[in-house]
């Protein structure tokens, strides 16, 4: 599955919807030997005790795409509906995410309370507005030459994370630290279970 590919010819990112995982996978990838793009400017919280892994730049890849100058072999985080923002002219390897969605729901619900946030939105609102926006995405992609996707499911990596360990690593051509990445799966933080 790697095709033989360095991990230092492509750009790794970690994806998803909100409150699948994503930051987990963001530390296991750092703890298993990938260097990863983080600005540290939204800080650990409740909701993320090991940090967001998140990178500001990102959000305005559109109109200025020059943080991915030397990207190439480091791994950074990007919402799924920011990846249509990305120039043809890069590869990428996409782990993209999977959780329960009424698990998803939940976690997001529980932060919108935390920060006072919660707008009346239904979750079965909610549902149907991701599940829609994934099936979009996914039609989306697989017709993209530049980008290769695998699915990380959040709840298998709870149950087995060094399986989940090594397809991560086998995709990303194979250089992680697999023990490292395993160890970080915390099952205190699997929370907002239904």
């Amino acid at each position: 599955m790697s095709n033989g590919v360095a991990a230092d010819e492509f750009l790794t990112i970690v994806s998803g919807l909100p409150r699948s995982g994503t930051s987990m996978m963001m530390r296991m990838l750092e703890m298993g030997g990938l260097p990863v793009l983080t600005d540290h400017i939204r800080t650990p919280d409740d909701d993320n005790p090991n940090g967001y892994y998140e990178f500001e730049a990102v959000k305005q890849t559109k109109e200025d795409d020059s943080w991915l100058e030397g990207a190439e072999g480091k791994a950074v985080k990007m919402v799924y509906r920011l990846l249509y923002d990305l120039p043809l002219n890069r590869t990428y390897r996409v782990l993209f995410m999977r959780r329960k969605l009424d698990e998803v729901l939940a976690s997001q619900m529980v932060m919108l309370q935390r920060h006072g946030l919660v707008d009346g939105v239904r979750e079965e609102q909610m549902a149907a507005l991701f599940r829609a926006e994934i099936d979009g995405f996914y039609k989306w992609v697989a017709e993209q030459t530049h980008i290769q996707l695998i699915d990380v499911d959040y709840n298998r990596m709870q149950q087995d994370p060094k399986s989940e360990a090594a397809r991560v690593n086998e995709f990303l051509g194979g250089s992680l630290n697999e023990d490292a990445m395993a160890e970080v799966v915390d099952a205190s933080l699997y929370r907002n279970r239904k």
